[in-house]
């Protein structure tokens, strides 16, 4: 079985499947790096854990180890350091037997491919080099053929012709013979090249293609087996430390052994030993016999303190209660407001506008649903999208543009009118996709110039809780909506309005908002489920109060029963307002 003769058409497959070849040896020098750096980090951790778990000197555990089943612990603990040991060597042997002798094979084993495909290619081009040279003598000699023919003609018909001079019919006959000597010449010249081809053709397929591919096969084949190798070694290494794990295992069984519970009890009972006698029998008190019984003092103290202890766990057990939110009394101490308003600053932020929250629905082509930012992302990712359509279709129009020449120089090849129309239809598609690009950063363009410097966007996302950058004076969350100039409710506002919110439930009297009153009803048009922070969910065809109508945002505020409320997207509610309501808008 040889390559060279099995396989002496496949020369890309055959570069594929050495380069493949080459992957799969890189792959196993990864995992056996990966592996060393495991035994690594597992021999660390396990001595890490017995340094934690070492007695330490002149302390209270150091005297606990005089206990048979504390030392067997002990001895645990130094064999697991030995065992830790074993997996460095592991991977010690690892990283200098395996890993940096593949690695260094693999560079020659690169060199030694890229050499043989080298040569491969140059035999390949120059047998091209040969077929060329053969194709044009080739339709050299059919050219010349085919004018000697038509050069007799002529002499033939000139010959005929009794209306013709002798001179010009001598011409016509120098000419047939000059026609006929270059077709000879031609003819020589092509079956000269032909079979020089032949013969080169020959030795290609039969002596250089083989002996090329057959070194590839030994470099594979040698692959192979260097691959095989490292796996046993790879094993050996492993089974080498067998012997010292085994070792250290048997010297915790050892110690495991050594565990005398017997010691241990006679250890205890030296240790804490008292030496006194157990008390004797009480005596029996006949309370029938008249006597004057003497009360110790330490039995009346005792009454005493337990009396005292009652009445002032009484005492106590009123002061457990928690403070009352509505308690305004002087004496109850209360929490300062600026502790809970930093516990609130360290929290977790939260969502502040629901604005991108949009129903569902078929997506405008310039992403007028998004918010601001999204908008910008999808933009973007769009004219990127499009310029890579642009550059490939940019790339077909050149090749097609090179293929075209290539015709034009070479007739034979094919024709180059039958290129024309796909050029104009790659052409036009070019004009199509560079119109939509500029159509979208158009749009792009319009977005960035509306959006804050992305800085200061990433400092408000990032920085919002942060103790250095947040202003103390906070305003409510109505009054900024109302006050804005375009009755918009801003991402700052949002979040002020919530520190705001917060601030007034740790104030110094614990007081609580007063409700804002409703401006009209709305019904449900659809179910909505509010998961999010701020929203309330909606059954369809539920009626509600509204008390904060959209502002251009995409939200109202309603409440249900007085005491919950939050927003719901206004193309999910018909909204019925109040016009006698104050801030209700009057609609003409």
């Amino acid at each position: 079985m040889s390559w060279g003769t099995e396989l002496w058409d496949q020369f890309d497959n055959l570069e594929k499947h050495t380069q493949w070849g080459i992957d799969i040896l890189e792959k196993y020098i990864k995992f056996v790096k990966e592996r060393t750096e495991i035994e690594l980090s597992y021999a660390k951790q396990l001595r890490n854990l017995s340094k934690k778990y070492q007695p330490k000197k002149n302390s209270k555990e150091e005297e606990e180890y005089k206990y048979t089943a504390c030392k067997a612990f002990l001895s645990t603990l130094n064999e697991m350091n030995d065992y830790a040991g074993q997996h460095e060597v592991i991977s010690e042997n690892m990283t200098s037997q395996i890993t940096v002798d593949l690695m260094r094979y693999v560079q020659e084993l690169k060199q030694e491919r890229k050499s043989n495909f080298h040569d491969g290619r140059k035999a390949q081009q120059h047998i091209e080099t040969c077929w060329k040279q053969l194709e044009s003598s080739k339709r050299r000699f059919e050219r010349d053929c085919k004018e000697a023919d038509r050069a007799q003609q002529y002499f033939e018909k000139m010959d005929a012709d009794i209306n013709v001079t002798k001179a010009d019919v001598e011409k016509a006959r120098q000419q047939a013979q000059i026609r006929q000597q270059m077709a000879e010449d031609s003819k020589a010249d092509y079956s000269l090249i032909l079979q020089r081809f032949n013969q080169e053709q020959w030795e290609h397929y039969h002596t250089h293609i083989p002996n090329i591919f057959q070194k590839i096969q030994e470099m594979e084949e040698r692959r192979i087996v260097r691959i095989a190798e490292s796996m046993k070694t790879y094993a050996e290494l492993d089974r080498q430390v067998i012997p010292i794990i085994g070792k250290c295992l048997d010297g915790i069984v050892k110690a495991a052994e050594s565990i005398d519970q017997k010691n241990d009890s006679q250890l205890v009972v030296e240790a804490y030993k008292s030496g006194f006698e157990p008390p004797g029998d009480i005596e029996f008190e006949d309370y029938t016999q008249p006597m004057k019984r003497t009360v110790s003092d330490n039995s009346l103290s005792s009454s005493k303190e337990g009396k005292a202890e009652l009445k002032f766990g009484g005492k106590s057990r009123g002061k457990l209660w928690p403070f009352i939110k509505k308690n305004k009394s002087p004496k109850q101490q209360k929490e300062p407001l600026s502790h809970r308003f930093n516990e609130f600053m360290t929290s977790k932020p939260k969502i502040h506008c629901f604005r991108s929250l949009k129903r569902g629905g078929v997506t405008p082509e310039d992403f007028s649903n998004f918010p601001p930012e999204q908008r910008r992302k999808k933009l973007q990712q769009k004219v990127d999208d499009l310029n890579k359509e642009i550059q490939k279709e940019t790339d077909q129009r050149d090749a097609i543009t090179k293929m075209k020449d290539v015709y034009l120089k070479n007739p034979q090849m094919g024709d180059p009118a039958s290129l024309d129309h796909k050029l104009t239809e790659v052409t036009q598609n070019i004009e199509k996709l560079r119109l939509e690009a500029q159509k979208f950063e158009a749009w792009l363009a319009e977005v960035e110039g509306r959006l804050p410097a992305r800085s200061e966007q990433a400092r408000r996302q990032s920085g919002l809780y942060d103790g250095q950058t947040h202003q103390t004076a906070v305003t409510n969350c109505a009054q900024d909506r109302e006050s804005s100039p375009d009755g918009s409710y801003t991402e700052e506002q949002s979040q002020e309005s919530e520190h705001k919110v917060l601030a007034t439930d740790f104030d110094d009297e614990f007081d609580d908002e007063e409700p804002l009153p409703a401006i009209g009803t709305c019904k449900a048009l659809y179910t909505f489920e509010g998961q999010n922070e701020g929203t309330i969910s909606v059954v369809e065809g539920e009626m509600l109060s509204v008390i904060e109508e959209d502002k251009g945002d995409g939200w109202t505020r309603i409440r249900r029963n007085e005491d919950e409320e939050g927003y719901v997207p206004t193309s999910y509610v018909e909204v019925y307002l109040d016009k006698n309501a104050k801030g209700a808008k009057t609609y003409i």
